[in-house]
């Protein structure tokens, strides 16, 4: 059977390869489009062991809340390119696994790929490998999180289309929109600012004093302060901690849509108006490709070394 165009395009979407391979495939089994998918999965499961070596910096953050704010999940899903996490089989996948996620009971990411894949297929790790087989780039399902909630709402963000991801959970019996809106601020607020804590009472000892003696020596050393009285550095120490921990701590910064306060007044404000007490219970934000070492390339010089084959 001839191989047409038609029947090119028609594999390709229905795999998300290369044209080039696409072609190839349907060459090799005859025109069979079944046997074309087989040959496709078989050749792109062996390159995907190749591809794994790949930076994967790209991708998108996704999240889902039930109905009744009982439950949320939160994953990073990385790709090589903007490109591919702007297609419709990458989108379609991340949707996947967070309907996977969602329905797993996992709490550790090995466990969860591990598990087998809901709409059969493997595992949820053989199923990854499948995907980057098809979608031709090294694919990697980074880290999730999972909220379970009793009491009060889960409010969320998901900025730039996916490329920051925040959930909040907060404790109050006030009135359900209120909270909503105000939980969607205080999302805007840490996708915005990136705070390490929610309290300065929840900061770690060691973090305190790692930053405590770093300060010490940087006062110690500035040339500025060589006639200064210890109690005067001392004091300026504890001046720059603070400033420090009023960045890194969500309840002591200034709120970004009225600088005049800070996200506690804010709070406060929140709670007289429906007249509840609310309580911040814990958050989480992901940004998408955080910590991974980028590699540059030049995406034209690419395709054009693609296109001389």
């Amino acid at each position: 059977m001839a191989v047409t165009p038609a029947m090119i395009k028609e594999l390709r979407e229905m795999t998300g390869s290369g044209m080039s391979d696409c072609k190839k495939a349907l060459e090799e089994v005859g025109g069979d489009m079944k046997k074309a998918v087989e040959f496709l999965r078989e050749k792109g499961l062996a390159a995907a062991e190749k591809k794994s070596g790949r930076i994967a910096a790209e991708g998108l953050v996704s999240l889902k809340i039930a109905a009744d704010n009982s439950k949320a999940v939160m994953v990073e899903l990385n790709c090589e390119t903007d490109f591919a996490a702007k297609s419709p089989a990458f989108t379609e996948y991340v949707d996947e696994v967070v309907e996977q996620l969602y329905n797993s009971n996992a709490n550790e990411l090995d466990a969860f790929m591990a598990e087998q894949w809901a709409k059969g297929g493997g595992t949820v790790q053989e199923v990854l490998k499948s995907k980057i087989a098809t979608i031709g780039e090294n694919l990697n399902i980074r880290r999730f999180a999972r909220i379970n909630n009793n009491t009060g709402v889960i409010a969320s963000y998901v900025h730039g289309g996916g490329k920051i991801g925040v959930l909040l959970v907060i404790n109050s019996t006030g009135d359900v929109a209120k909270l909503q809106e105000m939980g969607k601020n205080l999302c805007m607020q840490i996708a915005a600012l990136f705070p390490k804590y929610l309290k300065t009472t929840d900061v770690d000892d060691a973090y305190i004093a790692d930053e405590t003696r770093i300060l010490e020596a940087a006062a110690k050393n500035d040339p500025a302060n060589t006639s200064k009285p210890a109690n005067v550095i001392e004091n300026m120490v504890k001046g720059r901690l603070n400033k420090q921990l009023k960045e890194i701590c969500l309840m002591e910064q200034d709120y970004v849509k009225d600088p005049q306060m800070t996200v506690k007044a804010y709070i406060d404000s929140v709670a007289k108006e429906i007249g509840a007490e609310i309580d911040l219970v814990s958050f989480e934000c992901f940004e998408r490709g955080a910590g991974i070492e980028k590699k540059q390339e030049d995406f034209a010089e690419e395709v054009a070394k693609a296109m001389q084959g």
